[in-house]
């Protein structure tokens, strides 16, 4: 079809650049322009400032959701300069606000994944009606305001401050959402899984926005996964402390680290959860693979030493998994997602790593409480043959 019989030419190509092509195509940039469009607006900052308080090895990012229906974001992290006129070295906060093209991409087993999208700074900035942003550093606290992503003034010094840090406040934008009311409960649990995952990090979520009395959280995990095992399963209602199973490990052969915790309960029923990079990994991936053969290969080897029925179990019997409750966290350098949604981890070397750390580890444990080992390996046994 030629562009002469369709009437339709070079000129009627519309090209969007920047700020613009935000503006125009927001679901482009943060999934949708509903309420769950609005939360990867919010996890576009909050993962920016995690990255900042993780990479400065602070301790806290705190996030308020305020009364006039804005969401203010303050980290403890290193801060640093504000505009390129003072900017030593890497993307200063007015470049990160106003471009693309700020820096490199972030990537590596260093950084937190908060939302899907990695939408950044810069399309917060331009989908929201207005921002504030102000950085705490070396005594002095500078400040500077935008209007739908444009600056309205240069940055300007506001006075003196203690500590490093920064905080961005934003009001998303009433002409490009349907809602821009956030849910108090859906951001509680995705902050409540970034500090399970990244242990000793504190994030705070304040909601001022009820009549009377503000809602405030605070979460930090000093066991990192071990105490998210511990919380699957008082959500599962155990009523006494679990025993959980947890070790961490770093391996070179897939470049990057991975944090294991899991725990063998009454319920008959299997729950088992992944996580890259702190992405959730819905759909799986090749580190629970790893895991469920480490875990059959170390249950298995146990009971054929002792002679238990269950040593002619199958290794792929996904019966060896009831009553099992884990959680998998692996980072990596270079993560790589399966699919649209990026929701299954391809990794093919993830899996071995797994799999062998995870067959020692439990088999040490096994040999070191042999009492309880054996009941759970009798367990799983009974259950099988019960089948």
């Amino acid at each position: 079809m030629s562009g002469e019989s369709t009437g339709y030419d070079a000129a009627d190509i519309e090209v969007l650049e920047g700020r613009e092509a935000v503006r125009k195509r927001p679901g482009m940039w943060v999934g949708s322009t509903g309420e769950r469009g609005l939360h990867e607006l919010v996890f576009a900052v909050v993962g920016w400032a995690v990255n900042e308080v993780l990479a400065g090895r602070g301790g806290s990012v705190d996030v308020t959701l305020t009364s006039d229906g804005g969401v203010r974001v303050a980290d403890d992290g290193p801060g640093g300069p504000f505009d390129a006129a003072r900017h030593t070295g890497g993307p200063d906060l007015e470049a990160l606000l106003t471009s693309f093209h700020a820096g490199p991409e972030l990537s590596g087993r260093h950084i937190t994944d908060v939302g899907q999208f990695r939408a950044g700074l810069f399309v917060a900035n331009a989908l929201s009606s207005r921002l504030t942003a102000e950085m705490r550093c070396e005594g002095g606290r500078r400040v500077q305001e935008y209007a739908r992503g444009v600056a309205v003034a240069p940055p300007a010094a506001a006075g003196s401050a203690t500590g490093n840090g920064t905080i961005i406040a934003f009001w998303p934008d009433t002409e490009l959402f349907e809602t821009t009311r956030c849910s108090f409960n859906v951001l509680e649990e995705r902050f409540r899984q970034v500090a399970f995952l990244n242990r000793g990090l504190g994030i705070s979520l304040t909601d001022e926005r009820p009549a009377g009395e503000a809602r405030a959280l605070l979460f930090r995990f000093p066991d990192g996964v071990r105490d998210f095992v511990a919380a699957l399963d008082a959500e599962a209602g155990a009523a006494v402390p679990p025993d959980v199973i947890g070790f961490e490990r770093e391996d070179p052969r897939m470049a990057g680290t991975m944090e294991v915790a899991l725990l063998w309960t009454g319920s008959g029923q299997e729950r088992i959860v992944g996580f890259a990079n702190s992405r959730a990994t819905r759909e799986g991936g090749t580190h629970l693979d790893g895991f469920r053969d480490g875990v059959a290969a170390a249950v298995i080897a146990y009971a054929r030493e002792r002679g238990l029925p269950t040593a002619d179990l199958d290794p792929r019997d996904d019966r060896i998994g009831r009553s099992l409750t884990a959680v998998v966290s692996v980072k990596l350098d270079r993560p790589e997602f399966l699919g649209a949604t990026r929701g299954l981890l391809g990794n093919t070397e993830v899996r071995n790593c797994v799999r062998e750390a995870v067959r020692e580890h439990l088999g040490n444990w096994f040999e070191e409480d042999p009492e309880r080992a054996a009941e759970f390996v009798d367990r799983i046994g009974r259950g099988v043959h019960e089948d």
